[in-house]
């Protein structure tokens, strides 16, 4: 016990040590006189209210410029109901298929070594650096009428372009990236300890996944999901290309925001784009909840 005791003396000095160390190093960060900083930060905010808290206030007020009836008649039209029910299928198929995708990519990529590793993780990154509008005309070239593709699927009745399945293609190669990139780095960080653990006592590989892996990185699950949801359901680019604009039936709702604006039906546009910037502000505060329980996984342990 008494050297027990001793022990912990030199650790406990070391520790504050290295925390008046830190404090200091914080400090000599604030070395700048008070007026640049003054002016660094009121620059920032100034910055900040002008790109990015203006903006939404213009939305919430024009869409509701005219009262919340009228709010609420514009969101009751037959064609934003339809714009707002596609947009919620859309978004299911692509983030489905993204999840499903991502876990394998991410999976393949952190626990295993094979050729051709470092070809599949740039191809995760293509959609990043394609525009959406190209990637809605790779589309239209492999299964438009004159495509690739056009004359059999015409022959076999097929319809891929101008219909739920052409804009559901879409949105889910410019949202591609998002889990698969939320989980690599996580689940390298991680190693295969656990899961060679798990193995060598007598596990399955899908036991060892269901078991040990995805309850390591459920948040990191949910962060690449919220973030895929979000980009599927505000993309505008690439589903604009291969919608058709067919009312009632191939309008997002983003598109139909832009059509309603030209039309001048500022109300409704702005009725729609609400509810859009609403998922971008509900998609923020819940960010930073899952980025907080990322950063605790990630905090080393005190044994």
């Amino acid at each position: 016990m008494t050297m027990q005791i001793a022990d912990s003396i030199p650790l406990s000095a070391s520790d504050a040590k290295a925390r008046a160390q830190a404090a200091a190093a914080q400090d000599n960060l604030r070395t700048e006189p008070r007026a640049v900083r003054i002016t660094i930060i009121a620059l920032a905010m100034i910055f900040l209210t002008i790109f990015v808290v203006l903006p939404l206030v213009v939305v919430f007020a024009q869409a509701f410029s005219r009262g919340v009836v009228a709010y609420l008649a514009a969101l009751a039209e037959p064609e934003a109901l339809a714009a707002i029910r596609l947009t919620l299928l859309v978004a299911a198929i692509s983030v489905g298929l993204n999840l499903l995708f991502g876990l394998v990519a991410a999976w393949a990529i952190a626990k295993f070594d094979f050729p051709g590793k470092t070809f599949l993780i740039t191809l995760i990154d293509l959609p990043f650096s394609v525009s959406p509008v190209i990637s809605g005309l790779v589309f239209v070239l492999l299964f438009g009428a004159q495509g690739y593709f056009g004359s059999w699927l015409r022959d076999h009745d097929i319809q891929i372009l101008f219909a739920v399945p052409g804009i559901a293609l879409a949105t889910t190669f410019v949202t591609f990236p998002f889990v698969a990139r939320a989980l690599i780095p996580l689940m390298q960080e991680q190693g295969t300890q656990e899961e060679e653990a798990a193995i060598s006592l007598g596990a399955s590989g899908l036991q060892t996944f269901f078991r040990v892996t995805l309850p390591n990185i459920k948040w990191g699950v949910l962060y690449g999901v919220l973030l895929c949801n979000a980009r599927a359901m505000g993309e505008f680019g690439a589903v604009s290309v291969v919608s058709g604009h067919i009312r009632g039936e191939t309008n997002t709702m983003p598109l139909l925001v832009e059509i309603l604006y030209n039309e001048y039906q500022f109300v409704a546009a702005f009725a729609i784009a609400s509810l859009l910037a609403m998922l971008a502000l509900i998609t923020l505060i819940v960010k930073t909840v899952l980025e907080r329980h990322l950063d605790e996984g990630q905090e080393p342990s005190d044994h």
